[in-house]
């Protein structure tokens, strides 16, 4: 069992978790649920990786967001 504790952890999730959102709907055109949509997720994106997104730039969306991820979701409080 994996366990997220703290602000930086917090984060790291919700990063992973938009990450795969993107990736779903990039490759499907699925929503991940009724509140994710594109514009929202990009959205989210930009504020976890301080980079503005247009429409349709998701691969490059979700290779930032590997890049803070793997920058940042190693950090324990």
């Amino acid at each position: 069992m994996t366990t997220f504790v703290g602000p930086a952890a917090i984060s790291t999730f919700q990063a992973i978790t938009l990450k795969s959102g993107i990736k779903l709907y990039a490759k499907t055109g699925m929503k991940p649920n009724k509140a994710w949509t594109p514009t929202a997720m990009l959205r989210t994106a930009g504020n976890i990786t301080g980079k503005t997104y247009k429409r349709g730039q998701y691969d490059l969306a979700v290779k930032d967001l590997e890049a803070w991820i793997e920058e940042n979701g190693t950090a324990q409080p």
